[in-house]
């Protein structure tokens, strides 16, 4: 069935956004909140390019990331359709960016360094900078492993024992990736791009074992941290360790718009925000970097 909503085919002419972007913006909404149902129809390209009053290369443009988020599946001589979602393994970065849309931001980050999500964030906080996109306020929380106590992993292969020089290398990755994600939140508000723009960061001494975002507290994503065998350099000489390797982890995506009966997102998220904040709020320390 296709859409029938006239609101989702008209643009804000105010916007500076790209139409393309802002096309892709309504439609990913749009299915999201159940506008758009698993199955329906889209209009062909020319036909929605004639809706939106634009030309059809720039449909083309909008489309491209919703098929990459798996949201559109495209069936030869049938048309577009939207994919019927199930709980599966997706990429962060566009749904990150999607949740800029918002004029209050909340993102929540529990696992090991944070450099996927400060590698997601860049292009996002660029386009703020660039007046792409306008949100009133940020907040972020990080939810980190202490690289400075003992740990059971990252540890040394040969002993599988915990050594302070592994972890002093974890820690100077993870440093890194926060200092990123905190000086270039906090820089936006400073810039006057942002009413309010904050980056807290806590630690805590269990190991990383998964990571878990939040986005707006509406939208969770999981995924297991593979622990895997690989040399580095520890004080310059190369050292075998088993590592919980983040670039590996398979993220799984759960929605509170989950709207079946059987869904269980709608309660997966609410378990993920209750946990985040029972250990933010209790062995969760100040970072000290």
């Amino acid at each position: 069935m296709a859409p029938t909503d006239n609101s989702l085919f008209e643009l804000d002419p105010d916007d500076p956004r790209p139409q393309s972007q802002q096309i892709a913006n309504k439609l990913r909404a749009a299915i999201k909140t159940g506008k758009l149902q698993p199955s329906d129809k889209l209009p062909s390209q020319p036909e929605l390019a004639k809706r939106y009053g634009v030309a059809r290369e720039t449909v083309k443009r909008a489309l491209e990331p919703l098929y990459d988020e798996r949201l559109l599946v495209s069936r030869q001589g049938s048309g577009v359709y939207v994919r019927a979602q199930t709980e599966r393994p997706v990429g962060l970065r566009p749904h990150v960016e999607a949740a800029f849309d918002r004029a209050h931001v909340s993102i929540d980050f529990a696992g090991f360094s944070g450099e996927t999500l400060r590698n997601a964030l860049t292009e996002v906080l660029d386009k703020i900078r660039a007046g792409r996109l306008t949100p009133d306020a940020i907040s972020v929380r990080l939810m980190l492993s202490d690289m400075t106590v003992p740990m059971a992993l990252p540890c040394r292969a040969d002993t599988s024992a915990d050594d302070p020089a592994v972890r002093k290398r974890s820690d100077r990755i993870t440093r890194r990736a926060v200092e990123g994600i905190v000086e270039e939140v906090q820089e936006l508000e400073d810039l006057g791009l942002v009413k309010s723009a904050t980056a807290e960061v806590r630690v805590h001494s269990a190991s990383p074992l998964f990571k878990l975002y939040i986005l707006n507290d509406e939208e969770v994503f999981f995924g297991f941290y593979p622990v895997l065998e690989h040399t580095v350099k520890v004080d310059g000489e190369p050292v075998a360790i088993y590592d919980p390797m983040g670039k590996d982890a398979i993220l799984f995506h759960y929605s509170i718009r989950d709207g079946d009966d059987t869904s269980t997102g709608p309660q997966y998220v609410q378990q993920a925000r209750m946990w985040f904040d029972s250990l933010w709020n209790t062995v969760a320390r100040e970072y000290s970097g």
